[in-house]
């Protein structure tokens, strides 16, 4: 005796056996979480794809006083947090924000010090800027942290660098690679992770 299947069930077992079949070949992408995309709802960083003229100013102004500072300084550095070589765009879309993240924190730390030197009239204005980026950029980064992968890779070897890097390089050398990557973080990495996925 020859045993039917209704309509549903059998367009239910055929929907099954295509998805098995399309995870063991590796076809199905695997999706990335909402929150730790730029434009997404919950990480509104697409506002910061261009920095008003008059923050810009204030941090021109701001790297030119750490620069003027650095040269009374006698500090000699073998290694920097920030490699010339290092890119974003080598990530993929959900852990730009993770490595911008970290860049923002090892950053604020740095100049949050040096603001507690007679920087402090000049950093006020880019630390409050920054701080509010970081605030924002925050709200991509948690659930990505707790739900999505972990991370691997050239993501994995970034962190490690600045981890190791806040424990490890001098206060003069940290100021020093902060101050040069100043720019390269709002031009290059800040506009990248705002672009979203246009970023390549």
């Amino acid at each position: 005796m020859r045993m039917q299947l209704g309509l549903p069930v059998g367009c239910m077992l055929v929907l099954m056996l295509m998805t098995t079949v399309l995870t063991r070949t590796g076809t199905v992408p695997v999706p990335t979480p909402l929150s730790a995309l730029p434009g997404a709802r919950g990480c509104p960083m697409a506002q910061f794809k261009f920095l008003p003229p008059q923050d810009m100013k204030a941090f021109r102004r701001a790297k030119d006083a750490l620069e003027e500072s650095l040269l009374l300084k006698n500090w000699s550095c073998s290694s920097y947090p920030f490699p010339r070589t290092r890119d974003l765009r080598q990530l993929q879309v959900w852990e730009r924000p993770v490595a911008l993240e970290a860049e923002l924190a090892l950053t604020l730390k740095v100049l949050g010090t040096m603001a507690n030197s007679t920087l402090g009239d000049i950093l006020e204005q880019p630390l409050h800027t920054l701080r509010y980026i970081h605030t924002k950029l925050q709200a991509c980064v948690p659930a990505q942290a707790t739900a999505g992968p972990r991370p691997r890779g050239h993501l994995r070897r970034w962190l490690r660098r600045l981890q190791v890097a806040s424990k490890r390089v001098s206060p003069g050398c940290l100021e020093a690679s902060v101050t040069f990557n100043l720019f390269r973080l709002l031009a290059r990495d800040l506009n990248c992770v705002a672009s979203g996925d246009l970023c390549v």
